[in-house]
């Protein structure tokens, strides 16, 4: 399959190219591609989100230098930003598994393998979707998972907090679950991590997990 490394992208250009190529997926005119990117600040609401979980006004999210979207994906308010891995896999699940059960549990194990690397124990918790780290019952998400599919193709995907400043996370209930914290890579290990290595890290997992090999595109033609 195809794999597209943008570094830094506006959330908005990356939302583009996932539409056009997941229309392109379900029509059998591209093959499968895991797009991985950092976005500038920005906060998404998926189509279940409650507004209230979204603390800031119009005017602070202006002065913080974030934007905001109301995407297709299922979830809460979620935030991304730089330091943070994003990957939007664009998949038909007829090649693999027509089933968004086991397609969230294999993005959940991919993060999980990557965290492995660093020492560091990645866990699911039932019924929240996403991969935790640190002590059961006190428990902080360090990646958040939301996805949309149509016809078995799938789009969007996880935001895997590497060096992310977490301080954008007060500005709402992330997830919609108010009990629970973030955190980060960088956070657990109290040092800066190699966004590239990180990569290298999560592509090597993915593959593993999905069992498909990457086609390395730097950017879409």
């Amino acid at each position: 399959m195809r794999l597209l490394e943008l570094g830094m992208t506006s959330y908005s250009e990356a939302w583009n190219l996932q539409r056009e190529l997941f229309l392109d997926v379900i029509a059998g005119k591209a093959e499968d591609t895991l797009i991985l990117v950092e976005h500038p600040h920005v906060y998404t609401f998926g189509r279940g989100a409650d507004m209230t979980n979204f603390l800031l006004t119009e005017e602070k999210l202006h002065a913080i230098g974030a934007e905001r979207f109301e995407i297709e994906r299922g979830g809460d308010v979620t935030y991304h930003g730089p330091g943070q891995l994003v990957g939007y896999p664009i998949l038909n699940l007829a090649h693999f598994k027509e089933d968004l059960g086991w397609y969230l549990r294999a993005l959940e194990q991919s993060v999980i393998e990557v965290l492995g690397t660093y020492g560091i124990e990645g866990f699911r918790v039932p019924g929240r979707t996403g991969v935790w780290v640190g002590e059961a019952g006190r428990e902080e998400k360090m990646c958040a998972i939301g996805v949309h599919a149509s016809r078995w193709c799938t789009m969007h995907g996880f935001a895997f907090n590497i060096n992310t400043d977490l301080s954008y996370f007060n500005y709402i209930v992330p997830c919609g679950i108010s009990d629970r914290g973030v955190t980060s890579v960088a956070k657990v290990l109290r040092r800066a991590i190699e966004m590239e290595e990180v990569r290298r890290r999560y592509n090597d997992a993915f593959q593993q997990v999905f069992e498909v090999t990457f086609q390395k595109d730097l950017l879409p033609s």
